[in-house]
């Protein structure tokens, strides 16, 4: 253990590099006020919006290695369902949009997206295994590693259970977009009879391990060498890393917050929201799955979709997964519309709410799930009060 905790310092040493940008966005505030008030000012923003309360029918379904997944549906009004097909004396299935969330998140992560799209198409959110309401993977309890191919049929037992008919479209943010990619790898055929649309939001398909998280280059490779083994350790120590947490608190949101978002007027409720999301995220679980992404590559598996539409979204501010890697994704898939959002970060369903959504309407129009909509808006469940210029990619 003395060994773990020494790469643990060096390790330290390193993220403190990003952590010191963060701590100088909060250093003001430290000095000026109390940490008391700090507290109170956490709580009167959780209470600003109803981030994350939107509930829809419950559901859970066994993954196969009987890992309980949690999932939600959004059931569309029943006078507004597709009319009676004249071949069948049932209502013909209509379409599904299934929402797959990002690493260390959870399916409220969705929130504004769920808002919009009440009433106008049947929708169904998922909690990744480890994350969220759906229990902890029992294959990692048993010592098998989390794999991203995991997660692909982890989404099979999903549809399986919550939308085993009709068309298909489907929705990730960054390890949910992965989860999409090995989906299709494994299941082509299901891809081919039922995914009608496939939208990919600030994800990438493969050479996460170059990505450098804004450090300097200087000991990069150190930090890339040590960092599981660091998790790992940090990992097996719950309690006590989980008290440092709510210790740091103050710079623990300053760091989601240069993490999440591209901009500066970020509502601050929808940061705490984003801040409660991540913290709700145990650190063994981090440990978990960080290994899973280091060997990801799934940029073959991107051929599948080639004959659908695909809507991808890129944050130029995004330093979790780079927007040079929505367009490795665009370069694959050359008939899909690449969007890259100005001074957006990583977390942009959350950072701008009405043009990530307005994207996804435009996907569902095209793919004939719905009718074209004039208007896509988040309803009386908050909004981000930024700006945004969306600017189309070469060739979308």
């Amino acid at each position: 253990m003395s060994e773990n905790w020494r790469k643990a310092g060096w390790a330290g040493a390193a993220i403190g590099v990003i952590a010191a940008g963060a701590a100088a966005g909060v250093a003001v505030e430290r000095i000026t006020v109390g940490r008391g008030m700090r507290r109170k000012a956490r709580l009167a923003l959780d209470a600003t919006g109803d981030y994350g309360s939107l509930r829809g029918t419950q559901g859970t379904c066994r993954a196969e290695d009987a890992t309980e997944l949690y999932y939600e549906v959004d059931e569309l009004p029943e006078e507004s369902k597709r009319p009676r097909s004249r071949l069948r004396r049932k209502p013909a299935p209509g379409a599904t949009v299934v929402f797959c969330h990002g690493y260390c998140l959870a399916q409220d992560s969705w929130h504004f997206q769920r808002a919009a799209l009440r009433g106008v198409v049947r929708t169904v959110y998922w909690d990744q295994r480890s994350h969220g309401r759906s229990a902890r993977g029992l294959a990692q309890a048993d010592g098998e590693p989390v794999t991203i191919e995991q997660l692909g049929r982890d989404l099979k037992a999903v549809i399986d259970a919550a939308a085993p008919e009709g068309p298909l479209v489907l929705v990730g943010h960054s390890m949910g977009g992965m989860t999409i990619m090995a989906f299709a790898e494994q299941f082509p055929e299901l891809v081919r009879d039922r995914v009608a649309g496939v939208a990919l939001v600030g994800t990438s398909s493969g050479r996460l391990s170059e990505v450098t998280y804004g450090l300097p280059a200087v000991g990069l490779g150190a930090v890339r060498r040590i960092l599981p083994g660091v998790l790992k350790a940090l990992g097996s120590q719950v309690e006590l890393v989980e008290k440092g947490r709510r210790a740091t608190a103050d710079l623990f949101a300053g760091m989601i917050k240069m993490y999440s978002f591209g901009s500066r007027d970020v509502d601050p409720g929808v940061a705490r929201f984003a801040e409660r999301l991540i913290e709700a995220t145990p650190i063994d679980v981090v440990a978990e799955f960080y290994p899973a992404f280091q060997t990801h590559d799934k940029t073959a598996a991107l051929r599948h979709f080639a004959d659908v539409p695909v809507t991808v979204v890129a944050g130029d501010k995004d330093m979790i997964t780079p927007a040079g890697h929505s367009l490795a994704v665009k370069e694959a898939l050359p008939s899909a519309e690449l969007v890259v959002l100005e001074s957006t970060g990583h977390l942009m369903m959350l950072e701008r709410p009405e043009t990530v959504t307005r994207l996804l309407t435009e996907l569902l129009a095209r793919t004939g799930t719905v009718p074209a909509l004039t208007a896509t808006n988040v309803g009386g469940h908050g909004r981000s009060t930024a700006g945004s210029t969306a600017q189309p990619g070469t060739g979308s």
